[in-house]
């Protein structure tokens, strides 16, 4: 996938995550959530159908987010993306950044082939559901977990 692609609008710039951007990374997912021990990023790094993005704004991280290709059967064996863990900044909320962040991610799954992009959110992230209807996202399937 492409390494660096722009914003519009002067939201700044997406790029794949490096190794020392791990710290700032876990910042917007939530430090007592998540951590992303070095083998995480190894595994993302090495597998070309992964991109671990950070947005940046003036050379600072303000967002993260993750977009996996995935090979399927359905659809006639079509690509589909999926996208996982977008965070953005909450001071930066509600001036279209992550409209331009979601923007990318998707052409960037449609270059790729993909002909469809899914998400998952928790159920209770009722702002981030509205976020995503607006966008064009619709709910169509009941997901489920199994932790491990």
């Amino acid at each position: 996938m492409s390494e660096v692609f722009p914003l519009p609008e002067g939201h700044g710039l997406i790029r794949r995550a490096r190794r020392d951007d791990l710290p700032e990374i876990v910042r917007p997912l939530g430090r007592t959530r998540e951590a992303l021990p070095e083998r995480y990023y190894q595994a993302i790094e090495a597998d070309p159908h992964q991109f671990l993005a950070v947005v940046e704004q003036a050379g600072r991280i303000v967002g993260t987010f993750q977009l996996s290709l995935i090979p399927g059967m359905s659809l006639q064996g079509a690509w589909r993306a999926q996208i996982e863990a977008v965070r953005i900044d909450h001071s930066l909320r509600n001036q279209g950044l992550g409209r331009a962040v979601m923007g990318c991610a998707i052409e960037q799954a449609r270059r790729r082939g993909c002909t469809l992009v899914e998400l998952t959110t928790h159920k209770s992230r009722r702002d981030a559901h509205r976020f995503y209807q607006r966008l064009g996202f619709i709910s169509s399937h009941e997901g489920m977990k199994l932790k491990l």
